[in-house]
């Protein structure tokens, strides 16, 4: 007897709420249907772009904490805040995620809007590979008792709560008091995230390839506050001192936040699991900052090799 043909499901969340997001999205579900590909929405999205249950080759969902189950990837039409999400509703399952830029800058994202074509062909013809990014495990104490635990793929920042009042921390480093600082906060980054609040904060860009932690103090009061760069295997630790006037607040990836009294602690570390983002191409790391940035490059000599790759790439 014959096996039945394993159904291939992706699914697929777009930034609704934008017209040309939603134009790509419906291209992207009608060429994924006609080649025999299951695509899974969220119920709320669905009805955004007309599609309902019965249409041939869609499911439905209106679980979040499940939505990724049996996919084999998730495609993301959106900027970085749309992706970030996407990680969010896949990071337990670790489904490769694959965002298609629509936002400015779009370092999260392996695709434009104008490679609908061409992400579609690859997608059918499984010609991606994935790649694993650290992500950081966040938990925040008070009085020695654990009240939040959760995760971060950019990073994770401390910060004051109130503009007109300065923030009191001292950080510590794998068990060791380091510093104290009056600031507007502490940011904790990956590398992945060191081209997002990390790099408008002043702190260094960290190739993907190296495992490490970045901690940069935001507008710290102190002789010896710049950005430094941890071992993976390091625990970072912000204390907010008790004599702080006002809360501050924990942001994760700028969606996720947890209010801070004086006296709380929060710690960060690697995380247990990374997130899985899905590669179409084998640009350097390099390559992409330039692009990304406009960075200028004229005049660049190189060797001849790497000349002609460039120019035939």
């Amino acid at each position: 007897m014959s096996e039945e043909p394993q159904v291939r499901r992706v699914l697929v969340l777009a930034h609704t709420g934008r017209d040309e997001a939603r134009e790509v999205a419906l291209a992207f579900c009608e060429g994924l249907t006609r080649h025999g590909i299951v695509v899974r929405l969220m119920a709320t999205e669905a009805a955004d772009l007309g599609i309902g249950r019965d249409d041939p080759g869609i499911e439905l969902t209106e679980s979040e904490t499940d939505a990724s189950r049996d996919c084999e990837l998730t495609l993301v039409i959106g900027g970085d805040g749309s992706i970030l999400r996407a990680v969010e509703l896949t990071y337990a399952s670790l489904t490769p995620v694959l965002g298609v830029n629509l936002g400015h800058v779009g370092f999260l994202a392996e695709a434009e809007v104008d490679d609908v074509e061409s992400t579609l062909e690859a997608i059918v013809e499984r010609d991606y590979t994935t790649e694993d990014r650290l992500t950081l495990d966040v938990r925040v104490y008070r009085d020695g008792e654990l009240v939040t635990s959760t995760f971060a793929v950019n990073e994770a920042s401390v910060e004051k709560a109130a503009r007109q009042r300065m923030l009191e921390v001292i950080l510590e480093i794998d068990g060791r008091p380091l510093s104290r600082w009056g600031c507007d906060g502490v940011v904790c980054a990956t590398p992945t995230g060191s081209t997002a609040y990390n790099f408008s904060a002043g702190g260094p860009i960290v190739w993907p390839g190296v495992e490490a932690m970045c901690i940069v103090p935001l507008s710290a009061h102190a002789l010896f506050a710049r950005p430094m760069v941890v071992a993976p295997t390091s625990v970072i630790a912000v204390e907010v001192l008790a004599r702080t006037e006002g809360a501050g607040v924990l942001w994760c990836d700028g969606r996720r936040t947890v209010d801070l009294p004086p006296g709380a602690r929060i710690e960060v570390r690697r995380g247990a699991q990374p997130v899985r983002l899905v590669r179409l191409h084998d640009a350097p790391f390099t390559d992409r900052l330039v692009a990304k940035f406009g960075l200028p490059v004229e005049g660049w000599r190189g060797s001849a090799e790497r000349r002609r790759k460039v120019v035939d790439g």
